[in-house]
């Protein structure tokens, strides 16, 4: 038996996967041969009945997987014993078989077969992949996380961090955090504070702060990183084979680094229209946050939440802003909220022209400040018109990192289109590469999302944990002027799914105390929740356009992940006077047609 046991063991160490079969189990075999080929796995099978000695050497492989009763087929994969066919698919499924695949194989003298400079290798410096990376680290792997931030056309880079917070989230806020004040300045003289008509902003004490505060957040990871024993390198990848990357620094000096595992957390960079001058004179949020020269006369071009922010924030220093839409205001948002923002903006001093799209950007004078002039076309009416202005800072969508880094000779699945991963959860179809993030197909595109997702991994991968990601139900706002923060479906996507007949909207518009004294419209702010009536009118959709809205629509995600229904909204007692106290006081249903409008206390 010792030899057999022998025999085995040197087989379950010669490749990455070994099925051990036999005629009677071929068939299921076949679904383990099949996972195998689609992740690109090296396997071998093992005929047993074809051995003299059969009944043994199904015995040697049960004491070496220290299974009784044997599956069969039964799997091996990385010398570790997996189980048989349901086991294995198992696996597949909660990301155990992925980190098998990346831990080194022991030989039964106890040393490796293969040597990795890395159990795991983060590409990807922003929030999700610090996270994964630290939380790698906590349970003894050797990890390391590359990256490298590839100028923007305009040439701005940043450090460690990602985009959140160098050129997204973190700055974004703070902007838009200046340009609330600047409105609570002037509200101020309603509460007898004795404030000059003559206020003024300055930009680039403004671009100074926060680019300092940037840069103390990126020397925090830097040490974080450090003190987590992650090796972080400040290079560009390249995937030269399925355990391989090429790297190379800033100075193009190139390195060799081999991996067991390595998850994807690039993330995604700004697109440019295809029309002359875009790139040459045009921004994006790569630059905005960074630029030292005042903005000037701005056009901000897109609908999305990044251009509805900085549109906002721009206008809200005192800077004339022009928001020029191809179609809707926020794709894939509530579109009654979204509307409401647009109109609120409007009146807040942001020019909307819709529906148009800039067909060239061509420069007048060199500045500071430049002038240039856009040429745009009315899609209504097919007019070309054109406009000057100081900058043209692009917000039209995003593409994922995910190009030209050698994936595709991997065989890993992609969205053509954009880039981003097709995964079971954070799982591509090739079993030991994971991605996390905004590069998922389908996914949440918010940072939390991917710290969650990156933390997560990390523990199913090397603890032991079998939780996944919950990507539904995820709680965001809108940073625009009058902040939108919205929990599951939208209107249109809960009438979609359930049919309008079986839900049933809530709805007030409300104004906030502050807002009385300086008499700011009463009826601006708005909220509804949105219920499942076939399901005791559980809350499946919650939407608030007001002051604070990202403050109130997080304590309400955990209502949702308790399965709230109205009737718990209702038993429960407001605090007097907030604007969130409203949502535990709705009786104006939409299907009813009462006006939803303030009318006192």
């Amino acid at each position: 038996m010792g030899d057999l046991k022998t025999s085995v063991t040197s087989q379950i160490h010669q490749v990455r996967a070994v099925i051990f079969t036999d005629s009677n189990s071929n068939v299921n075999a076949a679904k383990v041969t099949d996972l195998f080929e689609s992740l690109h796995v090296d396997y071998k099978s093992v005929e047993v009945d074809v051995r003299d000695d059969m009944k043994e050497y199904w015995d040697a492989v049960a004491d070496v997987a220290k299974q009784r009763p044997l599956a069969k087929p039964f799997v091996f994969v990385g010398g570790n014993a997996v189980g048989g066919v349901e086991e294995t698919l198992a696996a597949h499924a909660d990301g155990r078989l992925g980190a098998l695949l990346g831990v080194l194989p022991q030989n039964e003298h106890g040393g490796d077969t293969l040597h990795y400079d890395y159990d795991l290798i983060v590409v990807g410096g922003g929030s999700g992949g610090l996270a994964c990376s630290k939380a790698a680290a906590t349970y003894g792997k050797r990890v390391a996380v590359l990256d490298l931030v590839k100028p923007s056309p305009q040439g701005t880079s940043w450090g460690l961090g990602g985009t959140c917070v160098n050129v997204g989230c973190i700055p974004k806020k703070l902007m838009h955090q200046a340009s609330l004040l600047g409105r609570s300045i002037q509200d101020a003289k309603a509460f007898g504070w004795s404030v000059s008509d003559n206020v003024q902003h300055k930009w680039e004490v403004l671009v100074e702060a926060v680019q300092g505060h940037i840069k103390s957040l990126n020397w925090g990871y830097r040490v974080s990183l450090q003190d987590k024993n992650v090796k972080y390198l400040n290079a560009f990848g390249e995937f030269v084979d399925q355990h391989t990357l090429k790297t190379v620094n800033r100075r193009g000096r190139e390195s060799v680094i081999t991996f067991g595992s390595v998850v994807l957390a690039t993330g995604m960079r700004p697109r440019y229209p295809d029309i002359p001058g875009a790139k040459e004179y045009g921004i994006t949020s790569d630059d905005l946050f960074s630029l030292r020269v005042t903005p000037g006369k701005t056009l901000v071009v897109g609908a999305s939440y990044v251009a509805l922010e900085c549109a906002g924030f721009l206008a809200g220093v005192g800077f004339e802003t022009t928001c020029m839409v191809r179609s809707i205001l926020l794709r894939g948002f509530d579109q009654q909220m979204a509307e409401k923002i647009g109109e609120y903006m409007a009146k807040e001093g942001v020019w909307f022209v819709r529906p148009a799209v800039p067909t060239k950007v061509e420069l007048i004078e060199d500045g500071p400040p430049r002038r240039l002039r856009v040429e745009f076309k009315m899609l209504e009416t097919g007019e070309i018109k054109t406009e000057e202005f100081n900058t043209v800072m692009f917000a039209i969508g995003r593409d994922a990192c995910t190009q030209g880094i050698g994936l595709e000779q991997l065989g890993v699945k992609m969205n053509p289109k954009n880039g981003q991963l097709l995964t079971t959860y954070e799982q591509t179809n090739v079993t030991h590469i994971y991605g996390i993030g905004d590069i998922l197909e389908g996914k949440p595109e918010l940072t939390p999302v991917a710290i969650q997702a990156g933390k997560l991994l990390a523990a199913r991968l090397y603890g032991g944990q079998t939780t996944m990601c919950d990507y539904v139900n995820v709680p965001t706002t809108v940073f625009t002027p009058l902040e939108y923060g919205c929990i599951g479906l939208s209107e249109e996507d809960a009438i979609s799914l359930k049919g309008e007949t079986n839900i049933e909207v809530y709805h007030t518009s409300f104004q906030p105390l502050e807002w009385t004294l300086p008499h700011h419209d009463e009826n601006t702010c708005y909220m509804k929740i949105i219920c499942d009536k076939s399901d005791n009118e559980r809350v499946i959709g919650l939407h608030v356009l007001g002051p604070n809205a990202g403050e109130i629509t997080q304590g309400y995600g955990v209502a949702f992940k308790c399965g709230a229904t109205k009737a718990h909204f209702d038993q429960t007692i407001g605090i007097h006077p907030t604007c969130s106290e409203s949502m535990t006081t709705l009786t104006i249903t939409k299907s009813s047609g009462d006006d939803p409008a303030t009318k006192g206390c």
